[in-house]
């Protein structure tokens, strides 16, 4: 691994290369704080896409990317002298001081769940009117659900242990049957999303990330889909005119071919 001295140099290179591309290259130039929003939402989705695969040349490169999307609009803002990057990073410095009383501080904690609820107490303290203000309202509706469970639970607000969740996705479970039966989509929507968040809950308690989980299943699913339309092909078959029965065969023999 590198030295403090050698990560310190790196660093400086990138702020040099961003200085040399916002002043000689024509695209780089025409970059604004808008501009750039979508291509790192991009960046943000290839990094998770790495973390998912598992691919830690892959990873590297994108936190690269990320970090460079970070030089850059810090480059931007300090055109007009709002900020530049040095204040960034003393900026998050400091809020990771001050939310670290138990490292920086006489704050005793016990265990993880003290550091969260610590964690919550001390935003509230400054300023903010509810534990779930920090939640980006355009989060993926699953990962949102997700930050809500685990900021309600840093100020106290949740379940004992997994079977009362369970009994709760139970529950939900039945009144989406209900709402099913009455007929009315919007009744039926709703106990549906009802069901999705209760199942999220019981995922944080068996310490399983939805987002990840369902990825995985997604990829899971890509595979053994391509591998038995491609074993069709061979076969001199076409899927739109086969059975269910006759694709079920095929299926099976993917996820033989995975074990």
């Amino acid at each position: 691994m590198h030295s403090r001295q050698e990560k310190l140099e790196a660093f400086g290179r990138l702020l040099d290369i961003m200085d040399d591309l916002r002043e000689k290259c024509p695209w780089d130039q025409k970059q604004t704080f808008e501009s750039l929003r979508y291509l790192t939402i991009e960046e943000t989705y290839e990094l998770a896409d790495a973390i998912v695969e598992g691919d830690l040349q892959e990873l590297k490169k994108e936190i690269g990317d990320i970090l460079l999307h970070m030089v850059f609009y810090s480059k931007i803002a300090s055109e007009s002298n709002e900020f530049d990057i040095a204040d960034v990073l003393h900026s998050i410095c400091e809020k990771l001081i001050h939310r670290h009383p138990h490292i920086y501080g006489d704050v005793k904690v016990a265990n993880e769940e003290e550091v969260k609820a610590n964690w919550e107490k001390l935003k509230l303290k400054e300023g903010k009117k509810s534990v779930l203000e920090g939640v980006p309202k355009s989060l993926p509706s699953m990962v949102k659900a997700a930050r809500i469970q685990e900021k309600a639970r840093g100020v106290g607000f949740d379940w004992d242990n997994k079977d009362q969740v369970w009994d709760k996705v139970k529950e939900e479970l039945a009144e989406l049957t209900e709402a099913e039966e009455e007929g009315v989509k919007e009744k039926v929507e709703s106990e549906f999303g009802d069901v999705l968040f209760a199942l999220i809950n019981y995922g944080r308690f068996l310490k399983v990330d939805p987002e990840m989980a369902l990825e995985r299943t997604n990829k899971k699913f890509i595979k053994r889909f391509q591998d038995m339309e491609a074993w069709v092909e061979e076969d001199h078959k076409k899927l739109s005119e086969m059975s269910l029965d006759e694709m079920d065969e095929y299926w099976e023999r993917s996820k033989r071919t995975e074990q």
